[in-house]
């Protein structure tokens, strides 16, 4: 069964699809419409006030472990495995990297570009705790950790993932230094066309470097307001690069606009090709000649977005990672079926 969650600084909001004439009582006087739901309260508390460690730095790295295409090759899954309920089938936000921690967590993607396995080890004691699932509790921990930013959305979080799934094939994780065409081929592999992964980016205007250059302070950020959430990344990612905060020379980094800020070689590419430019000044907006007169590298005549469009579109981009690609799973269980019959 699952059910709806949103989830702003320090309050909840849970709802069900079908409301109930009596709300069921939970921890500290408050009230879900499900007793079912009444535990992401005390989940909440506790991870508010106990958890060091990011909270949302899981939810990409273990929604987008999953391939139709090695599916269809007999290289990941089994078609037994798509038969089951959701979040038991080794797809999307299954929790594996949690739950396959000794296989997930030595990816060469998951070691360079972020401490996963030490982010893991920090959250697993807290989904055990509750005795929640450790798909729920990834994808519920992302959600706080995104809304604890200044302007930003109230992410949707569905509970109901069961603790089965199997480990993610490696290379399913794109590379900081990967080609745009690559990046872009895993994506659509996934169910994601190029604009959605702009979308998906806007988590970057909250997010930092852990290890592409192990030279500088861990979460060296990405852009100047690291702990806002504004469209200063998407303007910082066109400015012309100035220097390395660091020592340079490191696979999946480029030149930085300002001291003490990282860019992604990724980034870097993804917000000049063709297919994806459009998209990415679009969350710019604002004063096109100030940018303009401080190296903006290239603006297109792209209809401008404000922050509400900014924010609606990744938030649909995240519900979309983490609970509808479930959907493009029984879509392959027919088609598998149908050929098969």
């Amino acid at each position: 069964m699952q059910f709806t969650f949103s989830a702003a600084f320090f309050a909840l909001v849970l709802a069900a699809a079908a409301v109930p004439t009596k709300r069921a009582a939970c921890s500290n006087g408050r009230t879900a419409a499900h007793a079912s739901c009444c535990v992401w309260f005390d989940v909440l508390d506790d991870i508010q006030e106990n958890m060091y460690a990011p909270l949302g730095d899981l939810t990409f790295h273990d929604a987008i472990g999953f391939s139709p295409a090695l599916f269809f090759e007999g290289k990941f899954g089994h078609i037994r495995l798509y038969l089951l309920p959701r979040g038991t089938d080794g797809d999307d936000s299954d929790g594996s990297i949690m739950a396959h921690s000794d296989v997930e967590t030595l990816f060469p993607v998951q070691l360079t570009c972020a401490h996963i396995d030490d982010i893991v080890d920090a959250q697993r004691p807290f989904a055990i705790a509750h005795k929640v699932s450790f798909g729920d509790f990834i994808q519920f921990a992302g959600a706080v950790g995104v809304s604890n930013c200044a302007g930003a959305p109230r992410l949707e979080f569905l509970a109901g993932r069961l603790n089965f799934s199997i480990a993610s094939p490696p290379g399913l994780v794109p590379d900081p230094f990967d080609p745009v065409d690559k990046i872009i081929a895993r994506f659509a592999d996934a169910g994601f066309a190029p604009n959605e992964i702009v979308d998906l980016l806007v988590s970057h205007t909250i997010a930092a470097q852990d290890h592409v250059d192990p030279t500088i302070p861990v979460r060296t950020p990405f852009d100047s307001t690291p702990s806002v959430f504004d469209a200063q990344f998407f303007v910082g990612t066109l400015l012309v690069g100035q220097t390395f905060p660091g020592n340079g020379s490191n696979q999946g980094e480029v030149v930085s606009p300002l001291a003490g800020e990282f860019r992604l070689q990724s980034d870097f590419a993804i917000a000049r090709d063709p297919r994806m430019a459009c998209e990415w000044q679009s969350f710019i907006g604002g004063n096109t000649q100030y940018w303009n007169t401080n190296h903006l590298i290239c603006f297109c005549c792209c209809p401008s977005a404000n922050h509400g469009t900014m924010t609606t579109k990744f938030r649909a981009a995240m519900s979309k990672m983490s609970t509808e690609l479930k959907n493009l799973s029984e879509a392959l269980l027919l088609r598998e079926m149908y050929f098969t019959a």
